[in-house]
């Protein structure tokens, strides 16, 4: 079976070098233009070209599909198959219709919850207790195809969306080999999926990471984990902006204080009134400075209890 491989982010890596190490036939990998990055603005590989180049694969990285742009390609390679690992742009029907096995799509969450651009980082910000990975048939809609396979995990009671996004990569990239052989043998099943529970996972921007002290702790727990480790989750201490990388809920229930107060300082870290419950910073990072234990930040800088967080964020 001759595999032409769709993918451009970090997620998508596994998935290629599973499909690889398996023995399949990838006849080639289509990713996004390279862009720049860093002070000095050079040009970089994409992770997946990184990875194919390594490997031998040859690359593709077409401006746009729309008009045609890899007509040629395919019509080159002949692919039996197209595989789809968050390649961030939606496919036309000619690339759709040119595989005869169709076109196949992982996707990090458990369709139809989460479709969209950062379903990984949402199943964490909701409070998710169990997501996982879906393999799928591809149709011209968002992430709309018929279910092929799943395979569910458990959300850690302190994960991020970071720590979560490697443990579904190396899942995507097990089922995708199952999935694959499946469709060799002609014996994987298309599921149509149910229209309940449909739920759309936008793309996360600095704008959302203001952190809202009327919330309650816990939702504010899961809002920092699923912004981390980008955008950040931001807001305010003593007029100073500050990323908070990480936190714990101390308490729950209940209100304790005006929210965004701090209602004690310890080796342990920041303790914080919410809209409900109390939260505890851990780990922070000031504008212009290093990541660093909260407790670490105290000893350098003045926070008493009363302090408020957020005042001017």
């Amino acid at each position: 079976m001759k595999i032409l491989f769709f993918g451009t982010p970090d997620f998508a890596v596994p998935c290629l070098a599973a499909l690889l190490d398996a023995g399949y036939d990838v006849v080639g990998a289509v990713s996004q233009p390279d862009k720049p990055q860093g002070r000095s603005m050079k040009l970089m590989p994409t992770p997946v070209k990184a990875l194919a180049e390594s490997r031998g694969v040859q690359v593709f990285q077409p401006d746009r599909l729309k008009e045609g742009q890899l007509q040629e390609t395919l019509d080159s390679l002949k692919p039996d198959l197209c595989v789809v690992v968050a390649y961030g742009k939606i496919l036309p029907s000619y690339i759709l219709n040119a595989p005869k096995f169709g076109c196949i799509n992982v996707h990090g969450s458990l369709l139809p919850r989460w479709r969209g651009a950062a379903p990984i980082q949402w199943s964490v910000l909701a409070g998710d207790k169990v997501t996982g990975v879906t393999t799928m048939y591809m149709d011209e809609g968002l992430d709309t195809g018929d279910i092929i396979e799943t395979a569910e995990t458990e959300i850690g009671e302190h994960e991020t969306a970071g720590e979560l996004f490697d443990r579904l990569a190396a899942m995507g990239a097990e089922l995708l080999v199952h999935t694959v052989g499946e469709i060799e043998k002609g014996t994987a099943v298309r599921t149509p999926q149910p229209a309940d529970g449909a739920v759309y996972a936008s793309m996360l921007s600095r704008d959302m990471a203001r952190m809202e002290w009327s919330r309650s702790a816990a939702e504010l727990d899961c809002f920092v984990r699923g912004l981390c480790p980008w955008p950040v989750a931001v807001t305010t201490l003593c007029g100073t902006p500050v990323k908070i990388y990480a936190c714990e809920v101390i308490k729950r229930e209940g209100k304790c204080g005006d929210p965004g107060r701090v209602l004690a300082v310890s080796s342990e870290g920041i303790d914080v009134a919410c809209g409900e419950g109390i939260l505890r910073i851990t780990d922070l990072q000031a504008q212009g400075g290093k990541r660093m234990p909260a407790s670490v930040y105290c000893n350098g800088h003045r926070i008493h209890e009363g302090t408020c967080l957020g005042e001017q964020a």
